[in-house]
């Protein structure tokens, strides 16, 4: 598996197919329950929750103060069907294949949702 890049919006379209692919998304919850979010980089007043493709990309970030957090998988159905739309309902942006330093693209979920559509066509 080819590691993430510094080329923001490649890591975003394997986002896309790569999801798709596996039919789920990882995003990193603690033993209580949370989900990991960290304050947005283009919107201090909104919230980031990342998640990504591909298992070992999520799992490489649990360290430091992330090594309470534990990568989990939420079906692509799910994630479309009710994450997204939640997490816009809530405002939270979506953080998209954070690299180990945590650059990536931060986007509204509804935005998301409709790149998702675009690809299944």
């Amino acid at each position: 598996m080819q590691q993430l890049s510094n080329d923001l919006q490649e890591n975003f379209d394997r986002f896309i197919v790569e999801s798709l692919e596996q039919g789920c998304v990882w995003g990193l919850q603690n033993s209580e329950g949370n989900w990991a979010t960290v304050q947005s980089e283009t919107n201090s007043d909104l919230d980031a929750m990342p998640f990504w493709s591909v298992l070992a990309f999520a799992q490489s970030l649990c360290t430091d103060d992330w090594e309470i957090y534990r990568p989990t998988a939420i079906a692509m159905e799910e994630f479309l069907d009710d994450w997204l739309p939640g997490l816009h309902s809530d405002v939270i942006l979506v953080g998209v294949n954070w690299n180990s330093t945590l650059d990536g693209e931060e986007i509204e979920p509804l935005d998301l949702l409709e790149e998702f559509d675009a690809e299944l066509g």
